[in-house]
Parts: C-alpha cells; sequence; structure tokens
C-alpha cells in the first residue's frame, strides 16, 4: 500500500468516525423515537415480532389453568441507503482559502444527510388510512385557496379516535406540517403563546394529550384515498400532520461510508473529490398508534 493510499484511507476512517459521531437529529421529533443500533447487522435491521398475548381470566375457578407457549418472530428489512453526490475542491482552491474547505464540505455533507433521513424517516413511518391507523380529515374555515383549516376541534376529535382505539395517552407524538401550524397559530393565541416559548420548534408541554413538534417538510397524501403519494412526488396532493406512538417507532443506523480521491491521484484535474454514504432508518414495528390528519 503506498503512503498516498494509507494516508487516505486513514482520513476515511476518521471522517466516518465523525459523522457518525456527531450524526444528530437535534431538537426534532426524531429524537423522540427510540434508537436500536444491536438490531442492525450488514445494514438490515432484525425486528422482534411477538407471539400471541395471554388471554385473561377473571374470577377463573376451572384448573389446571391453561399454558400456551408463545411463538415470537421476526422480520428482517434492509436500511435505506442514502448517498450524497460527489463534491471536488481544486488545490487551487485550498492554496487560496484561509479556512479548512474540505472540513467545511465534509460537514455540509453530514448535514445535508441529517436533512434528508429526517424527511425520508418521518414519510416511512406516516400510515395509510385503515381501521387501526386512522387519517382524518380537518374540518375548519376555508383557508381561501379551497382547503380546509385544521382546528383544536379536529386535534380533540383526533385524540379521540385514538382513545377509542386503546391506544396509550402516554407516548403520543405528533409533528405538525407548515399549513396546520399555521391554522393553529391563527385560531388560537394560547397555542401561539405556548409555541413561542419552544425550543427549537418543540411545545414544552403537552397539546390535547400530543407532545408537539413542527416540521417544514411532511409527507404529501391523496385526499381522495387518503393514501400516501410517493416520497419525493410532484404530484398534487395534500399535507399531512403525522402522529406516532413512541413506544411503536424506532430508529437504526447503519453503516457510513466516506468515498475519496485526493488531488495527488488526479493529475489532470488535480482536485479532490468526497462523497458519502449513510445507511438508516425509521420503521413503525407496530401500527398501534400511528395516523395522520391531512387538509380537507
Amino acid at each position: 500500500m503506498s503512503k498516498t493510499t494509507s494516508t487516505l484511507a486513514l482520513k476515511n476512517t476518521l471522517a466516518e468516525t465523525e459523522l457518525i459521531n456527531n450524526f444528530r437529529h437535534d431538537n426534532t421529533w426524531l429524537g423522540e423515537l427510540i434508537s436500536k443500533p444491536k438490531w442492525v447487522s450488514n445494514d438490515t435491521i432484525k425486528i422482534p415480532k411477538r407471539g400471541l398475548a395471554p388471554a385473561v381470566l377473571i374470577n377463573n375457578n376451572v384448573y389446571p389453568i391453561v399454558s400456551n407457549k408463545r411463538e415470537d418472530g421476526h422480520v428482517v428489512i434492509s436500511l435505506n441507503k442514502y448517498d450524497t453526490e460527489n463534491t471536488t475542491v481544486t488545490e487551487d482552491e485550498l492554496y487560496a482559502l484561509p479556512y479548512d474547505k474540505l472540513g467545511d464540505v465534509q460537514q455540509q455533507h453530514r448535514e445535508e444527510l441529517e436533512d434528508k433521513t429526517a424527511e425520508h424517516a418521518l414519510y416511512s413511518i406516516a400510515p395509510d388510512h385503515s381501521a387501526t391507523t386512522p387519517v382524518l380529515k380537518t374540518s375548519g374555515p376555508d383557508d381561501g385557496t379551497g382547503r380546509l383549516r385544521l382546528t383544536a376541534a379536529d386535534l380533540i376529535n383526533h385524540k379521540k379516535a385514538l382513545d377509542k382505539l386503546n391506544i396509550p395517552k402516554e407516548g403520543r407524538v405528533l409533528v405538525l406540517c407548515p399549513d396546520h401550524v399555521a391554522d393553529l397559530l391563527i385560531e388560537d393565541l394560547t397555542f401561539k403563546t405556548r409555541y413561542q416559548d419552544a425550543n427549537g420548534g418543540m411545545i414544552t408541554s403537552n397539546y390535547y394529550g400530543f407532545k408537539t413538534y413542527e416540521a417544514t417538510y411532511c409527507p404529501k397524501y391523496d385526499p381522495a384515498t387518503k393514501k400516501r403519494l410517493p416520497f419525493g412526488s410532484a404530484a398534487a396532493g395534500v399535507e399531512g400532520s403525522i402522529v406516532f406512538h413512541k413506544k411503536n417507532t424506532v430508529k437504526a443506523p447503519g453503516s457510513v461510508q466516506r468515498f475519496a480521491r485526493a488531488a495527488a491521484d488526479n493529475p489532470e484535474m488535480r482536485e479532490n473529490t468526497i462523497g458519502f454514504r449513510l445507511w438508516f432508518i425509521a420503521v413503525v414495528i407496530k401500527d398501534e398508534g400511528s395516523s395522520a390528519i391531512i387538509s380537507g
């Protein structure tokens, strides 16, 4: 191994370690998710699946009590792969600039990976409408575009729907889309006061039983079918605010790779090339508690 190759390999290792150690979703809803790195192997996640729950007997007087063996299982799925496009930095730039551009480029790649994984994670845990994962529509006044605003009454009705599904009250998290944040600020000055006390977008106290965050990115839904549109779809749709239960939703980081070519290995252009690949996933392990609110 040449000295240049050895040095580059060491820099890759250091950069990969730094990205993992500094990879954060600080002050976002993703901080609510339980991290399960021990479930990950070879960039796949092995999700435990509980067997049949025991029946509860009331005032039983029949013996012996039936014994059943619980057959647990698991589901294995691949983590999502996120690649950054490469960035080039010429030796001329490094000579002329008064700061560490290569270091700044690596930080920028990490920040873009943080943003994209958060956006894709919210899409990944957003449910389609079903009997156990309700997607409800707003019912407020028209905002002037034909869209019905979200109201406090809509949130109360959403809470009631989850209550009727026997979803535990502790651990419900609501991620509001920009439209719905604006709707609530317009309707409720009390909400605004509480919102302005927030730290990084988080309302410090619960709002109708939901721990509440806002996101500038949110999944889009087909209002007729109440199903998610494909991630990144340009099709018209309506934004959805997403609800999940923190005990039933997990995140898992996988491996990270730095791809680099030093200027010394590129005599024609004399430029450094850097790119990253990250494996990561956010996934719902039980449907209970997943729901959404879309604009009517």
